[in-house]
């Protein structure tokens, strides 16, 4: 997840030494919220060890689990304020915040099952859409969205890059294409 943080280039976070953000994202997700509360962590393992996890949560709920960004970050001496991330999700979704393989395992298809993991508990949060933004740097991750049914609705700035947002509808069984 580090790397996913190191990726977006944020300008708020680029001071801060790894080990103090490292620190920070581990707790956050070690709090209930993010675990199992207003969000939802799924995780993939191998041979014992976590080795992908998807984050996310409906788009409503985005104000709490940003909370505890911004609590975490205020107790830690390495911010020089509360880190408040910017909105991401579009209206009536579920958001995809975070996919992450390691990259030891990337090319096995764990991101692929994680993604067909996800219906299930926008389902469970009543939610018919799933939403993501994807790097415009990272067309791998692209095509996997696309394969997976997602399709573009727009881009979506995030600090100073520009993302693609992508949707799937989930009304029915997810269906997956080859290419």
């Amino acid at each position: 997840m580090n790397l996913i943080y190191d990726e977006m280039a944020l300008t708020d976070l680029e001071d801060v030494p790894g080990p103090d953000l490292l620190k920070v994202i581990t707790a956050a997700y070690r709090t209930r919220t993010y675990l199992s509360g207003a969000a939802t962590t799924v995780v993939a393992e191998a041979a014992g060890q976590v080795v992908g996890v998807a984050f996310g949560y409906p788009g409503e709920r985005e104000d709490i689990v940003d909370d505890v960004m911004v609590d975490l970050t205020t107790q830690n001496a390495a911010f020089d304020g509360p880190y408040e991330p910017e909105p991401e999700t579009h209206p009536g979704e579920w958001y995809l915040d975070s996919l992450a393989v390691d990259p030891a395992y990337q090319g096995r298809g764990i991101g692929r099952q994680l993604l067909r993991a996800l219906p299930h508990y926008a389902r469970r949060d009543q939610q018919t859409v799933i939403g993501l933004n994807v790097d415009r740097e990272n067309p791998g991750a692209f095509r996997l969205y696309e394969r997976m049914g997602y399709q573009v609705t727009g881009p979506q700035m995030i600090g100073d890059h520009t993302y693609d947002h992508m949707q799937l509808r989930i009304g029915q069984s997810v269906q997956t294409t080859h290419a």
